[in-house]
């Protein structure tokens, strides 16, 4: 049996609050522009009435969830996000409703990789992904030399070898 773990205490980049508000604006623009699209075909159309209820409905809907998308849940996910690496484990604890708290054993870890966005390659932050044989994980924003180091020590725990392609 293992021993009792201590709560990982590491925190993602301060950015990550400003990235994932980002995000969310971007997206949320995208969706009330192709509703404001629906709107005005309905509107020029003359299409059946209850589709333009529906698209009012749609409307009011999307504005409820962009105040969450963009007002809150930034700010949650950021507080509830933490990580560690130990020899033995990779632990990752997020969520805000339904906390999550994974232990992914060194001995099972295939691949550790880097990944960075336009929005991260803006801000230099990268996103850490780690692969086992049945699942993925990611630790989503970085510091660039955090999210470096990391890795190597992730794959130097895990004894992952560096193949030349």
């Amino acid at each position: 049996m293992y021993s009792q773990t201590k709560e990982p205490q590491q925190r993602l980049a301060d950015n990550a609050v400003k990235i994932w508000w980002i995000s969310a604006v971007i997206s949320n623009v995208i969706g009330f522009v192709v509703l404001g699209v629906l709107l005005y075909l309905d509107y020029y159309f003359s299409w059946y009435a209850w589709i333009g209820w529906v698209l009012i409905g749609l409307t009011i809907i999307s504005v409820l969830y962009a105040v969450w998308d963009i007002l809150i849940r930034p700010k949650l996910l950021y507080a509830h996000w933490r990580y560690d690496v130990t020899e033995q484990f990779l632990q990752l604890k997020f969520g805000t409703l339904t906390e999550v708290h994974q232990l992914i054993p060194m001995t099972k870890i295939q691949s550790v990789a880097t990944r960075q966005g336009p929005l991260l390659r803006k801000y230099n932050l990268y996103a850490l992904s780690v692969d086992t044989m049945g699942s993925s994980h990611s630790i989503p924003v970085l510091p660039e030399q955090v999210a470096l180091d990391l890795r190597d020590q992730i794959a130097y725990y895990a004894k992952i070898k560096e193949v030349d392609e």
